[in-house]
Order: structure tokens, then sequence, then C-alpha cells
């Protein structure tokens, strides 16, 4: 099981590393189950970016779609590091996206 703090390191011109401001983070896991390796090329030939991995680049930990207004996949919990009175970030940036989609459609 991966259990607790773990590192990630993030992709430079990314919604995430925009978000976090920083080039390695530090997020809390807690699951048994990973990316599978044999699905990178698929998943990057189809649209979307591996944009944060292990510092070793084995262990897929962040996926985003480019292209979207705010379409990221975390394999951490972002929930266990956030307070009412002091959301996460991605959380934050998730809002901020969806209020700004709603002006542009109505």
């Amino acid at each position: 099981m991966r259990l607790g703090a773990q590192p990630c390191v993030l992709k430079d011109g990314t919604l995430v590393k925009s978000i976090y401001k920083q080039t390695e983070i530090s997020e809390r896991h807690r699951h048994r189950y990973e990316f599978n390796n044999k699905y990178r090329n698929i998943i990057e030939e189809n649209g979307m970016k591996i944009i944060g991995t292990s510092p070793d680049d084995l262990l897929v930990k962040v996926v985003e779609i480019p292209d979207h207004p705010f379409f990221i996949v975390v394999q951490y919990h972002p929930e266990f590091k956030s307070r009412p009175d002091y959301p996460h970030p991605i959380f934050v940036e998730f809002i901020k996206a969806a209020g700004e989609l709603a002006k542009k459609t109505r």
C-alpha cells in the first residue's frame, strides 16, 4: 500500500505546476493501485499529458488534458490537506475555472 506523503515532480508549462508554483511537491497517498505504465504512450498519443511523476519517473502521479479548461487527474488525495479555512490549491483553482466557464456560457 502506498500510504502517506510521497514526492511528485511536476513538468514545466502545465496547469498543475502553475497552481503549486513549484517543481517538486509532496502529497498524501492512500491506495493500493498505480497507473499502469504500459498505457503511458497510449494516454499521451490521445491528448492527455503525464505531467507529474515520482522523482525516478516510474510512478505516474498527475495527468492533464492541456486543451481543456480544467482537466486534472491526481493519484494522491488533495482533500487530505484541505481545510475549511485553508482549502487545497487545486480546489481553489477548480472553483475559479468553473466560475470563469460559467461567465463565458451565459
